[in-house]
């Protein structure tokens, strides 16, 4: 049974109890009417149980495997527990939508990159479009770098419009009442996309995320222990040098706070030394199991 909302709740706290970023939840109002919110007098939009109701029942049929328009034509017109499991003819498998964001960015398409994440955000979860969408479409994109098919100036195209996207998202994560995680990539790591999807991944749990980002001295991480007691420090790294400079300092962390190190440059054995957990999924999967407390 859905809690109360007397007076309505804002945004944030729709999206978290419904694990659905606020800007999916934008877009499924915007485009689809499925959020239907009040203006409090002081000018501030608010949405009711019913609200609540048309959304998780959207996030379910989308992670389903319905289509957000499909899924939003059922939900509007029928009570979200009268929407039957799937619509006839629609595949079992989710729209594969890597080609919809790949194509643009190695084009230098910005317009069309941005269009084609509205519609991956609007049309899945969360988690979803992070590990399903966004993280495969990234290392095809290191790939074909590494393999000379794409130009420096391409990769560096697409990693700053994804990742400037993704801090957009990251705006509210520090707020809520959940437990804190400070999130940071050692000194000589410059790349943060992993460590950002994690992080978005640990808000949409319930964690505040204290982000640190690339490239952080050992001594200004201390410091930021030092200064707000997180209970987790995730440190990400895309190639192991960085991590085994780290790994002294770190070792001095692991007795204070529970630590954890994932991404490429990771492994069992380096996580080992510095008294911390191995991260050896991917960021989305390692957010959920650092989620089980």
């Amino acid at each position: 049974m859905l809690p109360p909302l007397p007076s309505g709740i804002r945004i944030g706290e729709l999206s978290r109890r419904l694990g659905v970023s606020q800007e999916t939840l934008r877009a499924w109002e915007r485009r689809y009417g499925v959020l239907r919110p009040r203006r409090t007098g002081g000018g501030y939009r608010v949405y009711d149980r019913d609200d609540e109701a048309r959304a998780r029942r959207m996030r379910e049929l989308i992670e389903g495997g319905w289509a957000a328009a499909e899924a939003a034509s059922a939900v509007a017109t029928q009570p979200p527990s009268a929407v039957a499991a799937r619509p006839p003819g629609v595949s079992e498998a989710p729209r594969d939508a890597t080609l919809d964001l790949l194509a643009p960015l190695v084009r230098f398409d910005s317009a069309g990159a941005h269009a084609a994440l509205d519609r991956i955000l609007g049309e899945r979860s969360l988690d979803s479009a992070l590990r399903d969408v966004v993280l495969p479409v990234m290392h095809q994109v290191g790939e074909g770098w590494a393999r000379g098919e794409l130009s420096v100036a391409q990769e560096h195209f697409a990693t700053e419009l994804v990742t400037g996207r993704l801090r957009g998202l990251a705006r509210e994560w520090d707020d809520g009442l959940g437990p804190r995680a400070v999130l940071a990539c050692p000194s000589g790591e410059r790349h943060d996309l992993g460590l950002l999807c994690c992080g978005l991944a640990l808000h949409r749990r319930g964690w505040r995320v204290t982000y640190l980002g690339p490239d952080t001295p050992a001594n200004a991480l201390e410091s930021t222990i030092d200064l707000i007691d997180p209970a987790l420090v995730v440190i990400g790294a895309v190639q192991p040098e960085p991590l085994y400079a780290a790994a002294p300092a770190l070792g001095r962390l692991a007795g204070r706070v529970e630590l954890a190190v994932g991404g490429a440059g990771a492994s069992v054995a380096l996580a080992a030394a510095a008294g911390a957990r191995h991260l050896g999924s991917d960021p989305v999967s390692a957010a959920a199991e650092l989620s089980v407390r």
